[in-house]
């Protein structure tokens, strides 16, 4: 197709007078406003803008055409859907109560039968659809060998046990330096409380000095205090088993000389037992053997051999 210059420099001039044109009218009718304004003729509220409401079309034919379009006869098992009322409320049925409604009439308000409601219509459609699944030979249990494929790489997983095991000893030491920190707390207080007894000792050992040395008191048990605690100390066992009881030798001791005291004249001799010669025995009195031995060195009996010693130990 050939288009003459002519022909196109022509239309472009109509254009531009078009436009020209326009510009004019425009500018007209703005002068027409502001000598509308100047007199008077236009008030504020006069021009007011009005919402029209919206048609709606009801294109029914058009939606039911858009549904038909949307529709696509495809296999169950490309759609995988269900369209069942809830199961029946078994336990309600057994124990004789009123079974909850199935048909979809229930209260919005009660939650629990609202829940019910739900969970008995999941439960409907588990059982219609394991036998669907099973038909069409979809596996709906996962066997015991099976290994899902990591969404992540063995690569990020490391990093990230990394990052686990260094936060691990991170909090590790932090509790260690705090256990530290609580040992070092008790044993300066333990230090602390051992110099405020020396120093309070001190004191009491320098206020009793002064004591001393001003005549107010002529007692120097302050020099003995140590061994006093050293003889507590050892003396402890020993009063303790008195506060318990007194042992066999004290009470052999007790029964054989009392408690002090007069003894109404128990162990006084008298005439009868200053003549009574029958308890003494001459042998025992200067040391003799049975027949008369030799004595041994310094006026002793010979000491008895080895055998006979360990004799007289197995008999006793």
């Amino acid at each position: 197709m050939i288009v003459d210059s002519a022909t196109m420099e022509s239309a472009e001039e109509e254009a531009q007078l078009g436009q020209e044109s326009e510009e004019e009218n425009s500018e007209l009718s703005d002068d027409e406003l502001q000598e509308a304004f100047a007199k008077g003729l236009l008030k504020p509220g006069m021009n007011v803008l009005v919402d029209r409401p919206k048609k709606l079309v009801n294109n029914t034919e058009g939606l039911k055409q858009c549904l038909a379009d949307f529709r696509k006869d495809l296999p169950w098992v490309e759609r995988l859907d269900l369209t069942n009322p809830p199961a029946e409320d078994v336990l309600s049925k057994v124990e004789g109560k009123v079974p909850n409604p199935t048909n979809g009439n229930v209260n919005a308000d009660d939650d629990f039968q609202r829940e019910m409601f739900f969970y008995r219509q999941a439960q409907a459609s588990v059982l219609e659809a394991l036998p669907l699944l099973k038909k069409h030979g979809i596996a709906t249990k996962r066997p015991d060998d099976y290994f899902a494929e990591m969404a992540k790489s063995d690569q990020h997983m490391q990093k990230i046990r990394k990052k686990l095991i260094s936060k691990q000893m991170i909090l590790e030491k932090s509790e260690k330096a705090k256990k530290l920190r609580e040992q070092r707390k008790f044993g300066k207080k333990v230090q602390i409380e051992v110099i405020q007894k020396r120093q309070k000792e001190k004191k009491a050992m320098m206020s009793a000095v002064k004591k001393y040395q001003k005549g107010m008191t002529d007692k120097l048990d302050f020099l003995e205090g140590d061994k006093k605690a050293g003889k507590d100390s050892a003396q402890g066992p020993k009063k303790a088993m008195n506060k318990n009881g007194s042992n066999a030798k004290r009470k052999y001791k007790d029964q054989k000389f009392g408690f002090g005291g007069k003894k109404s004249g128990k162990k006084w001799n008298t005439k009868e037992s200053f003549n009574d010669v029958s308890s003494f025995r001459a042998k025992v009195a200067h040391a003799k053997g049975a027949k008369g031995g030799k004595k041994g060195k310094g006026g002793q009996n010979k000491r008895p051999g080895k055998s006979v010693r360990r004799k007289m130990k197995s008999r006793s």
